[in-house]
């Protein structure tokens, strides 16, 4: 820092100076310790006098920001080491193919949508990563990560386009995959979707603050499967680019500090300070460089400032009286937008006229170059420069946060106007004026209907292109379908205990506990089982992993826990397995998705199982794992403490009534409600087979219960239909001739309670019921609706009938019930030709006992009784009278409001 930009740094700070003389002897001090030691002393200086002024005596605390300026001086900027013409020339076509993309789109179909101006603003800033620092890890894995902006995915298609990977017909049907796939041609999703695109996009980014926060958990995991000795990472990095206005979700800053406290200097982000969200300005009164500066590095990141492009290095050459700097200070987002949006005439007069110095130094400087002034993030030397020093980072992440103009380029049409990001259309002028900005080989006429440009592969652009990514090896992004399979073991190895139960009382969580001990032990699947709770491991009887497996910590454990003699005592490792992420569901599921996805990013299978308090995962983090859906997650999500009433005691925020429900509206979520330990062994089994060996890019969601009861033996030929969703349990039949039947469907710890209903309907009402094992009613249900399908589409062959239809068909009854809403067995039992009577826990939940529960929302024995007798009675074949008599027999409240309603 030279002696010039000491003064206009400290000539930006707006204190009033007792004593100007006192202040100057210090300034002089600085630059002369500067010059005789350098910077790296003077940083050594600065830390110990800040360490001396904290003192409580002085109370100094150091504000969080720096001047309005680059955090590199240009003299520290390293040689730009590409060809700086091509480049730029590269970049304006990326910008032109994008926007010409977009634009045809919306032309054909004014409903298709996309946008035009966040690419325009971040195309230089994509350019500089894709030419020299994101690096692809090719078949044979490894490669850095990288978060692209989604609504920047079109000039993604655009580089993809010039490098032959996507040809003229994919590009006219972006946001077209539907007709795209009828004309046998590659459609373009609207953003990051590895499941519309499975070769393609690594990481869907759409849904905004959810790729900060996966990037942060990815880059963990690296560091996670590092020091476990699973995977070399080493030189591998994680690069998102984001948007200011992304900022403001809470997903994006909530990890800010883990990143931070587990050094990981594997991270990159860059924020593309455009200033500019959907409807305005992002801090129309302040500045979001500043607030962002400040709360990254009061996280502990580094922080690289990259706002003002090289042709204002010469200005601020100039400006020996700190007149920028200080006008900078003062100028809040709202106007530097307005100054984007106007024209050189505009800024000379507004911005440059604010005062005589300013206006000294844009003397000789012309309108349009004045216009041309570039904003740091539409600079290539600044940006390499900026990303240079980020990925020569060591012991923390690094954000740079890079000042662009949304719609740069777009000049009255879009450039910084309010309505830029809506733009979808221009108009001729418009694009001629475009193609001008960016001297574009294009004629008139090709510009006004939007003609693609691409280089002949032997031009200098394409060469160069080329070359430039198979330095860094090969294209991005691009994503891996598929790993190597991993064996899973027999089931008797971990779970015959469950499927020979024979009366042991357990639950299911306890059950899962034991298995996931058993795998852990496996040789082949057991170092791939990654073990991940949210703070409540003891609650869910995980504690005595910890020393056996140990629990994740970067550094290791550097202090002696209290409890270092017992058999669970509290151990952390650095090759730790479980992944304790304290009380954050949010930070759990990002784990659980970057295992869950490890077989596509690393070409590493592994095998998560997340296990939460049930209420706290689709209803708080549904977002997250609809995102891991995308990306095609295999795992276990476990909702223990299931059933709004088997979660006796912990009331209305914490008893889950509706997440099976939730899972079932993800197409390849798997969901069970198994009320056996048995019956969750065969699901577990299955899951991993299909997960780990046949490689199927499904996950798997199922509820654990913390009620114990008696265990049974699971049949040995009911496996396949405890998959399906349903199979006979058992039957009840009265000692004498029976006045009815009924079939009894109960799924998760509810069948219980229609076990006993049915001993009940046999000794005191004569009643025959069968009893039946919903492990899954969506399962029935995706299965009925595939075979009601096929039977409409195919009218001429033999009908299919579905499981449940073949179930539950038929004259007798059905009485279903369950500890969820009833809209869940719902959807399996629409379709069964039967009358049907469903019973569930609509409603809030509250504290009491499991069997107060039940006789509030009316799921208990007494109340299948009485809905089977009801069904009877509607049949014919008992009277109102026998209603009435168990009304009063079992004392059920028939004048309540309903549970729903209180």
């Amino acid at each position: 820092m030279s002696d010039l930009k000491i003064q206009q740094h400290l000539a930006a700070l707006p204190v009033a100076d007792p004593d100007p003389q006192e202040s100057a002897e210090w300034r002089d001090a600085l630059a002369s310790l500067l010059q005789a030691a350098g910077p790296a002393r003077v940083r050594q200086i600065m830390d110990m006098l800040a360490a001396a002024a904290r003192d409580p005596a002085v109370g100094w605390q150091p504000e969080r920001g720096t001047p309005y300026v680059n955090s590199i001086p240009a003299a520290q900027q390293p040689p730009f080491p590409g060809d700086l013409a091509i480049e730029e020339r590269l970049a304006s076509l990326m910008r032109w193919n994008a926007l010409a993309m977009v634009v045809r789109a919306n032309q054909a179909y004014g409903e298709l949508g996309g946008h035009i101006a966040s690419y325009a603003s971040a195309a230089d800033l994509f350019e500089v990563g894709f030419n020299h620092f994101f690096r692809a890890g090719g078949e044979q894995g490894g490669g850095d990560l990288v978060f692209f902006q989604p609504h920047s995915a079109p000039g993604v298609y655009a580089r993809a386009f010039l490098e032959g990977r996507l040809s003229e017909a994919d590009l006219a049907h972006y946001r077209q995959e539907i007709g795209a796939a009828r004309a046998g041609v590659r459609g373009l999703s609207s953003y990051p979707h590895p499941w519309l695109m499975p070769d393609f996009w690594q990481f869907p980014t759409g849904s905004m603050g959810l790729g900060p926060i996966s990037s942060i958990y990815q880059a963990r995991f690296m560091r996670y499967l590092a020091h476990r000795g699973l995977l070399d990472t080493t030189g591998r990095k994680v690069w998102g680019v984001f948007g200011d206005g992304e900022m403001d979700e809470p997903e994006s800053m909530s990890a800010l500090t883990l990143a931070a406290r587990e050094k990981l200097d594997n991270l990159i982000w860059v924020v593309n300070c455009n200033l500019q969200r959907l409807d305005g300005p992002v801090r129309g009164n302040g500045r979001i460089i500043d607030e962002l500066e400040a709360l990254f590095a009061g996280a502990g990141w580094r922080v690289i400032k990259l706002v003002w492009g090289s042709d204002w290095d010469g200005l601020f050459a100039r400006d020996t009286e700190g007149a920028l700097v200080q006008t900078f200070s003062r100028t809040v987002d709202g106007q530097l937008q307005t100054f984007a949006a106007k024209d050189g005439r505009y800024n000379r007069e507004h911005f440059f006229g604010q005062n005589p110095q300013l206006a000294a130094l844009a003397q000789g400087l012309t309108d349009e170059q004045i216009d041309r002034l570039k904003r740091g993030g539409h600079d290539l030397v600044k940006i390499y420069a900026a990303y240079h020093a980020a990925a020569r980072s060591t012991g923390q992440p690094t954000v740079i946060l890079a000042q662009t103009k949304k719609g740069y380029g777009m000049g009255e049409a879009g450039q910084g106007r309010m309505t830029t990001h809506q733009q979808k259309k221009l108009e001729r002028e418009d694009l001629i004026a475009f193609r001008n900005r960016f001297d574009l080989p294009l004629s008139d006429e090709a510009a006004a209907s939007l003609s693609y440009v691409k280089p002949a592969a032997d031009s200098p652009e394409l060469r160069y292109l080329h070359a430039r990514r198979a330095a860094l090896g090969g294209t991005l992004p691009s994503r891996r379908t598929q790993a190597e399979p991993v064996p899973v073991p027999a089931l008797e190895r971990y779970g015959s205990f469950a499927l020979q139960a024979e009366g042991k009382e357990m639950s299911t969580t306890m059950a899962f506990v034991r298995m996931l001990g058993g795998l852990l032990k496996d040789a082949a699947l057991g170092p791939r089982v990654v073990p991940i709770v949210a703070d409540e491991a003891r609650t869910f009887g995980m504690a005595n992993l910890f020393k056996q497996v140990g629990i994740y910590a970067f550094n290791g454990q550097s202090y002696e826990p209290e409890d270092i003699g017992s058999l669970m005592s509290y151990r952390e490792a650095r090759d730790g397995q479980i992944l304790e992420e304290g009380i954050s569901e949010a930070g759990a599921v990002s784990s659980w998705t970057a295992a869950a996805t490890s077989y596509s990013v690393h070409g590493q299978p592994m095998l998560p199982f997340y296990i939460y308090y049930s209420m706290f995962g689709f209803q708080r983090i549904g977002d997250q794992i609809w995102a891991a859906a995308d990306q095609r997650a295999r795992g276990f999500l476990l909702g223990a403490t299931a059933g709004r009433t088997t979660l006796g005691g912990e009331g209305l925020q914490h008893q889950d009534g509706h997440s099976l429900l939730q899972a079932a509206q993800i197409p390849n979520c798997r969901a069970y409600d198994p009320c056996f330990a048995g019956e969750f062994a065969v699901i577990l089994d299955h899951g991993m087979r299909r997960m780990l060996e046949a490689q199927e890019d499904v996950f798997y969601y199922v509820t654990l219960m913390n009620e114990s009861y008696a265990q049974p033996t699971l049949p040995q030929d009911v496996a396949a239909d405890v998959i399906r969703g349903l199979y006979r349990y058992g039957e009840q039949r009265p000692s004498g001739a029976a006045c009815g039947r009924v079939r009894l469907v109960g799924s998760g710890t509810i069948l219980r309670e229609a076990i006993a209903a049915a001993e009940l309907l046999a000794r005191d009402w004569g009643v025959a019921g069968e009893v039946w094992s919903a492990t899954s009613f969506s399962e029935l249900a995706r299965e009925a609706r595939e075979v009601e399908r096929w039977n409409r589409l195919h009218p001429q062959a033999a009908p299919r009938t579905s499981h449940v239809r073949h179930c539950l068909d038929g004259e007798p009854p059905v009485v279903a019930a369950s500890d969820y809403v009833r809209a869940w067995p719902q959807l399996a039992l629409a379709y069964v030709d039967a009358p049907v009577t469903v019973l569930g826990t609509d409603g809030f939940g509250r504290s009491d006992t499991r069997a107060a529960l039940r006789g509030f929302f009316e799921v208990d024995r007494h109340q299948i009784v009485l809905a089977a007798l009801t069904a009877l009675r509607n049949e014919g074949r008992v009277n109102a009278a026998a209603c009435a008599e168990a009304i009063a027999r079992y004392g059920i409240a028939t004048e309540q409001p309903a549970p729903w309603e209180r």
